[in-house]
């Protein structure tokens, strides 16, 4: 195996495109796993609550289903998000064995490729999920809220 240097400038052209891939997919495993983070602190909470205060123990209930339904999106999606980062790896590094020793992994490379890609579109479908649970959360909450004030001053 003789490798020259244009070779190698070549390979690692080949490689930037799946390399910026990565860094979006390590940027978004990091607000994942923040969101989760969230996520936990605040069940906690709510638990603490629901042995404190047994008068609102339905709203709490509620509350912690909901947090829970969002921690198992947003752990699917950050599965689905690190499957899409380790695929990535491999078509970098079959580019570059590919080139390296002039194998024909073109059809791997492929594959790993949308199959990585599809693996990114499910992350963010699952993450979007997650988002329309929060979001439903805070809406049920705000109402809630708004009819306790409604009644106070009645």
């Amino acid at each position: 195996m003789n490798l020259q240097l244009g070779d190698i400038s070549h390979i690692i052209q080949l490689a930037i495109a799946p390399v910026f891939l990565l860094t979006g997919v390590g940027t978004k495993l990091g607000v994942l796993t923040s969101r989760l983070a969230r996520i936990i602190d605040r069940a906690r909470v709510v638990e603490e609550l629901l042995q404190k205060n047994p008068d609102h123990t339905e709203d709490l209930e509620t509350e912690l289903e909901e947090l829970y339904q969002r921690s198992h999106l947003i752990n699917r999606a950050i599965t689905l998000s690190t499957t899409t980062g380790l695929l990535v790896c491999l078509v970098i590094a079959l580019l570059f064995t590919g080139d390296a020793t002039g194998l024909a992994l073109d059809k791997w490379i492929a594959a790993l490729f949308v199959t990585g890609i599809f693996s990114l579109i499910g992350s963010f479908i699952y993450f979007m999920r997650e988002i329309f649970v929060a979001t439903k959360t805070l809406s049920r909450q705000h109402q809630r809220d708004k009819i306790r004030r409604l009644s106070r001053q009645s």
